[in-house]
């Protein structure tokens, strides 16, 4: 879209906002025709929501809903959607100073993961660093954003251990708390924990690999392609799924093959 950076440009202008980048598959060469624009917002209060409201109708030619900060909810934060010159635009807030925060818990080792609406893996808060690590800076007055996605091009190795650590142990564990489950034909919870544990093993395969993961989208798919990830990862880990069945046998040969999955991934990662 060759209007980008003149948007960036203006929003860039707004009261608030210190930057602008271009995030999701249009930053990383992996968007299709019909992918969205996501472009990263990066303020400091006060926001001039006012502004940005002017703005997206002069984009449009017709009033938009641009919310406030914190109105899409506590990680995604606000933002707006757009339609302009027939591409969909979509305006992602990012506190910049929550993102530094964020960052200073990345290099110690430390990670929250947070409830939001449209994640059910929930956001994993490093997915702030990673956003700006793999995107790409369109407007940047005071160069912030590029000073600090130079200090991020490196993975850091505590999140990286952290990460790893974290799947070795709860992967495991919530595997075997769904044994109850499954002995009861209880298919919501053995798929819930499933999920829960192919994420787990997601995140573990992408911080060994030194590489960011931004959301559930794609993150199983994506770690069968690395190097680490065992054969068939994506396939196996997908069947997983397609087999559950409704009887206590179908849940708990679900669960082995499942154990099985965990043990082959943990036992080659390295923490």
């Amino acid at each position: 879209m060759d209007r980008l950076a003149e948007i960036a440009e203006r929003l860039s202008e707004v009261e608030g906002v210190v930057g602008v980048c271009l995030g999701g598959s249009r930053a990383t060469g992996t968007h299709g025709p019909d992918s969205d624009f996501d472009l990263g917002l990066y303020y400091r209060p006060p926001l001039d929501t006012g502004a940005l409201r002017l703005l997206a109708a002069r984009l449009t030619g017709a009033p938009v809903e641009v919310s406030e900060p914190g109105g899409w909810g506590p990680w995604v934060d606000g933002g707006a959607w757009l339609t302009v010159d027939g591409h969909r635009v979509d305006w992602i807030y990012r506190d910049l100073d929550r993102v530094h925060h964020v960052w200073r818990q990345c290099l110690a080792g430390r990670f929250e993961i947070g409830v939001q609406p449209g994640h059910p893996l929930g956001v994993y808060s490093h997915a702030y660093v990673g956003e700006l690590a793999v995107g790409q800076v369109l407007a940047d007055p005071e160069g912030e954003l590029r000073a600090l996605r130079k200090e991020t091009r490196d993975y850091p190795e505590p999140l990286r251990e952290a990460l790893v650590e974290n799947a070795r142990w709860e992967a495991p564990f919530i595997l075997a708390g769904a044994r109850k489950g499954a002995a009861r034909g209880d298919v919501f919870h053995v798929a819930g924990c499933l999920f829960r544990a192919v994420g787990l093993l997601a995140h573990a395969l992408h911080a060994h690999d030194r590489r960011w993961v931004l959301n559930e989208k794609g993150a199983v798919h994506s770690a069968g392609q690395l190097a680490c990830a065992p054969a068939d990862f994506a396939g196996r880990a997908h069947g997983l799924f397609s087999a559950l069945g409704t009887t206590p046998e179908t849940l708990a040969a679900a669960l082995d093959e499942a154990d099985g999955l965990v043990e082959e991934v943990c036992g080659h990662l390295v923490p």
